[in-house]
């Protein structure tokens, strides 16, 4: 994060409304008695249509801020296993129409095989939605459109940073053939990993892994097996540092993988699993083919002037899991919501400390330590086919899966027994001894860091 600055000086300016202006940043060049000119209410652009970039919109739009929402693609996928938490159904308001699939039955296969069912703690009423991004991005700008947003169908070719602190930034985009530009108060970067606002912040660069998903038509027999079912696939053969899936969908199923450190052998590990799950989807018809860059940690600047960046444009895809679906759109309505507090209803204008201590600070508070944790699970247990077995061993405890699914579903970190905390450490060693990993991979971690966490 970027060193505190000196505050500014208020300045007041009367106008239609009565406009604060008030901020932290070192980047301008200003002279302290130069008027603040801006519009009477405050004016928004958000970058990007998905679930980060809709959710902005929505919190900005219903809080009283004129908002302009930019989406290049609206018809576009993602291509993403499109699982999303049970808390996020109510949280976000998402009609179960919206729902493909309600997986009830989860399985893990480690690279030998050895299959455990994960989710036999799961309470009848307990499942884990299977969405179409396409279905659910679309909604999610629908309801944003509906609460006042301006949607912009539009490609966003260039923003124009101020070298004042009393001046607008300049959004220029096509329309068909024809530039336009746009000129804003705030902007909220959810354009995903390859942000063309975080770009133009310079907010830094991160490691990018990528992911790669078929989306396979199978016949009715071959889509009733995975009619409640998704399963999880670990190996060398099929990543050497993340996982492959096999998620249903509506209609077909979702079988893709991912990899950060053998990108250009993306292709031979998708193959890795079709091979593995190859009887269960014989006769398939793949209907679409999809790519897409996953960042693998938190951007070093994700607020920078009167700019914030949210969702993948930030970095807020965990380690381990994969998720990003609710980080998204949960960082995007903080960050709405965090911007109409600051500017008390788009009255007051707002500047770096505000959108530091209102959405970056919260934030961190809340979601950091989640991070962290899995960052650390994914370095003990996806860097060899030993630990991969020891993993899905693990993955057969109860205790485990409970802990497990209490946590992923409800986003709020599971109430544990000590005693039974104590033993799953303890398996968890034993695991990765009966699999011989001990010795060079445990050396490269330091377990006082792993128990904090029980």
């Amino acid at each position: 994060m970027a060193a505190i600055t000196h505050p500014l000086h208020s300045h007041t300016l009367t106008l239609k409304h009565k406009l604060i202006y008030k901020t932290q940043t070192p980047c301008y060049k200003f002279k302290p008695t130069q008027k603040l000119t801006i519009s009477s209410r405050l004016r928004a652009a958000v970058i990007g249509g998905g679930p980060a970039g809709s959710s902005a919109a929505e919190a900005l739009a219903s809080g009283g801020v004129e908002t302009y929402l930019f989406e290049r693609s609206p018809d576009g996928a993602k291509p993403c296993g499109g699982a999303i938490p049970l808390c996020m159904l109510d949280e976000f308001s998402i009609p179960q129409e919206l729902i493909d699939r309600k997986v009830t039955h989860m399985k893990i296969i480690s690279p030998s095989n050895l299959t455990v069912d994960f989710g036999k703690t799961l309470k009848p009423n307990e499942f884990i939605s299977m969405v179409r991004r396409e279905v659910l991005d679309s909604y999610l700008r629908t309801r944003a459109e509906s609460k006042g947003a301006n949607v912009v169908k539009a490609l966003v070719t260039k923003i124009d940073v101020p070298d004042l602190y009393n001046q607008p930034y300049d959004i220029h985009y096509t329309v068909g053939n024809k530039m336009k530009k746009l000129s804003v108060d705030v902007i909220v970067g959810a354009d995903g990993a390859n942000s063309r606002v975080a770009k133009a912040i310079h907010a830094g660069d991160y490691a990018c892994a990528i992911a790669f998903q078929e989306r396979i038509r199978l016949p009715d027999d071959k889509m009733e097996y995975y009619q409640n079912l998704a399963e999880m696939y670990v190996g060398n053969d099929v990543s050497p540092d993340f996982y492959a899936w096999v998620f249903p969908k509506c209609d077909h199923v979702a079988v893709g993988t991912g990899t950060v450190c053998s990108k250009p052998d993306i292709k031979k590990f998708q193959q890795g699993i079709r091979s593995r799950v190859l009887p269960k989807i014989a006769g398939g018809k793949v209907i679409k083919v999809e790519a897409h860059p996953i960042p693998e940690h938190p951007r070093p600047v994700r607020v920078r002037g009167r700019v914030a960046l949210v969702g993948d444009a930030a970095g807020y895809v965990t380690k381990c899991s994969g998720e990003g679906i609710y980080f998204a759109a949960k960082s995007g309505r903080m960050c709405g919501e965090a911007i109409v507090k600051a500017s008390e209803g788009g009255y007051r204008m707002i500047g770096e400390s505000d959108l530091k201590r209102e959405y970056l600070k919260q934030w961190d508070d809340k979601y950091i330590t989640t991070f962290r944790f899995l960052d650390l699970l994914q370095h003990v247990f996806y860097g060899s086919n030993y630990a991969r077995e020891a993993l899905v061993e693990l993955c057969g405890d109860e205790y485990v899966q409970r802990m497990t699914f209490e946590s992923y579903l409800y986003k709020k970190l599971a109430k544990g027994d000590r005693w039974e905390d104590f033993k799953m450490v303890s398996s968890t060693i034993g695991s990765l001894i009966r699999c011989k990993l001990m010795g060079k991979e445990m050396e490269s971690f330091d377990p006082s860091v792993l128990a904090k966490f029980v």
